[in-house]
């Protein structure tokens, strides 16, 4: 009896067959979590009082983006995440139900779950067992069911994008990346990724297109802003100058404040942001296709045709769609506690994507999680998530053909 069971385990940690049983236990599992820490640990304001003041704005008839404000600053989000807070603030009794809203954000944290597991499935490759660290970080948790922050909420719409696209439905995924887009301008990480793989797919018209729908969209949605003023609008959800306070940087403590602040940092940022993408385009993400070069050749050539001749397989869409994540996040000008939900499930995929030996990608799981969880930041920290970002960075690429 006990090694029939001891076998049955191994089987539904090793084997392939039996990885969406283990997936549904550990969606099951970390839901009775997220229940149990709802019950046992006191919820934290931070952004939802601002949040629900913004919107109460909004219902009085304020579309002037410059107007909106709350305890906590500005706001400074497309248009869809008033929508969507507009849609909790008359479920959650004008956002006085704080227990409601956190069971809301548990369901979409269980759902963030489901997704994940669903594209590690989909892309293969990846064992069952690497499931079982989906539940075990304390600062997802806590972002999603102690806090209630907004970013949950594109990481959700991006991840159900990522899913589509695996699936070959690159219409329905890009109409949820436009969604995702309408309440975190930080979605715009992924777009280097989707472009290349919309591109090697479907061709340059179909991309072209695909690109003017989610501007569409996000003109549609923020229409009522747009029509107020539209530089208002532009200059708050979309503030690519923005300077964060240097007090709450996760990722650059170990950077003088003097220079974290200063204008020529970001240009350096913004450089080394862009070279990244233009090696992984240049070297990695076309090479089956014969180099960036011939894919471009072939894109301008025949613009309705795909421009890709290797298969883009769900794997290839999950690895290229979190690699440009990942870049983007590295050489962000700051990083909050709460974009660690930006990418903290996906972390796990990248380094079981590299070639280190076991040992070294457990611990750079585990320096990534300690990272985001020392409050406030410390030089030992941030310089522990800078390296363990770039490793794994250069792991994807030492393998990504």
């Amino acid at each position: 009896m006990a090694l029939a069971l001891i076998r049955n385990i191994r089987l539904l940690f090793t084997d392939s067959r039996y990885f969406w049983v283990l997936a549904l236990l550990v969606v099951v599992g970390d839901a009775i979590l997220s229940e149990l820490i709802i019950h046992f640990i006191s919820y934290t304001e931070i952004d939802w009082e601002t949040y629900m003041i913004q919107v109460e704005l909004y219902l009085k008839g304020e579309r002037d983006y410059s107007k909106i404000s709350g305890p906590t600053g500005p706001l400074v989000y497309p248009a869809g995440h008033v929508y969507i807070f507009r849609f909790l603030h008359g479920i959650t009794d004008s956002g006085k139900n704080i227990r409601f809203a956190q069971h809301l954000y548990a369901l979409l944290y269980v759902l963030s779950v489901a997704f994940t597991a669903a594209i590690y499935g989909k892309a293969g490759n990846i064992p069952n067992w690497l499931l079982l660290i989906l539940p075990l970080s304390k600062r997802l948790h806590s972002l999603y069911i102690l806090r209630l922050f907004n970013d949950c909420w594109s990481v959700v719409a991006v991840q159900a994008a990522i899913l589509a696209i695996q699936n070959d439905m690159d219409d329905i995924g890009t109409l949820l990346f436009s969604v995702a887009l309408s309440v975190k301008m930080s979605v715009l990480l992924y777009l280097p990724g989707l472009l290349v793989i919309l591109v090697k797919r479907n061709g340059l018209v179909y991309t072209l297109r695909k690109t003017l729908n989610i501007l569409g969209i996000q003109t549609m949605l923020a229409y009522p802003f747009i029509h107020k003023d539209w530089r208002a609008y532009v200059n708050a959800a979309f503030d690519f100058s923005r300077v964060f306070l240097y007090k709450w940087t996760v990722n650059w403590r170990m950077v003088p404040e003097d220079t974290f602040l200063s204008q020529g940092w970001a240009k350096g940022l913004l450089i080394g942001h862009l070279s990244v993408l233009i090696i992984f385009g240049l070297t990695r993400w076309c090479k089956k296709d014969g180099g960036v070069w011939v894919v471009l050749d072939r894109a301008l050539r025949r613009p309705t045709l795909p421009a890709g001749v290797a298969p883009v397989t769900p794997d290839y869409v999950a690895t290229t769609m979190f690699t440009s994540n990942l870049i983007g996040l590295i050489f962000a000008r700051s990083l909050h506690y709460q974009f660690y939900s930006w990418y903290a499930q996906q972390i796990p995929f990248l380094i079981f994507r590299t070639r280190y030996p076991m040992l070294l990608k457990l611990l750079l799981i585990g320096v990534i999680e300690f990272a985001w969880n020392v409050y406030p930041s410390t030089i030992v920290s941030s310089s522990a998530l800078l390296g363990a970002n770039v490793i794994t960075l250069a792991g994807v690429w030492s393998v990504t053909a």
